[in-house]
C-alpha cells in the first residue's frame, strides 16, 4: 500500500493552465524562443498566407506530439531524434497532400515553406523536450498551444503587412475558404492607394516582427512592475548601526 502510494505521489502533476499560458505567451515560438522566423517572415505578407501556414504548422505539431508521446517508451535514446524526425516528415506530407487536394493554389503560393515545416525547430524541439516526457493528453495540448502561438503572431504579422501594403484586410480568403470567403474582404483605403511596398518587402517583416517582439517586452515588463511588492506608507525601515544592534 505504501510502495502504491509513494509511486503515485512521484508522478509530476501536469499543469494544463501553464501548457496553455506559455504556448500563446509565456514561451511562444515565434516572440520568446524564436523559432520558426525563416517561414514566418516569408509568407506572412498576407492574413490568408499567414492562415494557411499557421494552420498547418498547428497540425502537424499536434500529430507529431501526439505521435512521439504514445511511443516514447518504445524508443531507445540512440535512435529518437532520426524517429522523431520521421514521425514530423509523415505528418507534414499528409497536411501537404491535403492542401494539394482542397487548396491547391494557396499551397501553390505557400511553396517550400509548407515542406519545410520538417525543419522547423520548434515542432522538433517540442517532441524531444516535451512529448517525449509526458502523456498523449498533454503532449497533444502542449502541441496545438505552442502552434496556436505561432499562428497568433503570424496573423498579426500577415495583418499589418497586408494593411500597409495593399490597403486591405482578409483579401483572396477564397484561397483558404471557398468562393464564398470573397465577401470577407476589407477595403481600408481608397482605390488610389498605392500601398506601402516596404512592408511586404522581406526588411519591413524583420522590422515589423521586431516592433511586435519590442511590444511584447514592453507589456512584460510593465506587469512585472505591477506585481512587484510596494512599502505600506506611513512605515519607516529601520537602522542597523555599526555594532549589530537594531534601532
Amino acid at each position: 500500500m505504501n510502495e502504491t502510494t509513494s509511486s503515485s505521489e512521484a508522478k509530476p502533476k501536469i499543469d494544463f493552465q501553464k501548457i496553455t499560458r506559455d504556448g500563446l505567451w509565456g514561451n511562444n515560438a515565434a516572440l520568446v524562443q524564436l523559432l520558426g522566423l525563416c517561414p514566418l517572415l516569408a509568407v506572412s505578407n498576407s492574413v490568408v498566407n499567414a492562415l494557411g501556414l499557421g494552420i498547418a504548422t498547428v497540425l502537424v505539431l499536434v500529430i507529431s506530439n501526439s505521435c512521439v508521446s504514445l511511443i516514447r517508451g518504445q524508443v531507445n535514446d540512440e535512435i529518437r531524434l532520426p524517429v522523431f524526425v520521421l514521425i514530423i516528415a509523415s505528418a507534414t506530407t499528409c497536411i501537404e497532400l491535403i492542401m494539394k487536394a482542397f487548396t491547391f493554389e494557396l499551397y501553390e503560393i505557400l511553396g517550400i515553406f509548407i515542406p519545410l515545416i520538417v525543419t522547423n525547430c520548434a515542432v522538433l524541439g517540442r517532441a524531444d523536450a516535451f512529448a517525449s516526457k509526458n502523456n498523449l493528453a498533454a503532449s497533444a495540448l502542449d502541441g496545438f498551444m505552442i502552434g496556436s502561438g505561432f499562428l497568433l503572431v503570424l496573423l498579426a504579422l500577415g495583418a499589418l503587412r497586408e494593411i500597409l501594403g495593399s490597403g486591405t484586410l482578409f483579401a483572396d480568403m477564397e484561397l483558404l475558404l471557398g468562393s464564398w470567403a470573397s465577401v470577407l474582404e476589407i477595403q481600408l483605403a481608397g482605390e488610389q492607394y498605392r500601398g506601402f511596398l516596404f512592408a511586404i518587402l522581406p526588411p519591413g517583416a524583420f522590422v515589423l516582427m521586431g516592433l511586435i517582439i519590442a511590444a511584447k517586452n514592453i507589456f512584460d515588463e510593465r506587469q512585472k512592475q505591477k506585481q512587484l511588492p510596494t512599502s505600506e506608507p506611513g512605515v519607516q525601515s529601520k537602522r542597523v548601526r555599526v555594532t549589530g544592534h537594531i534601532s
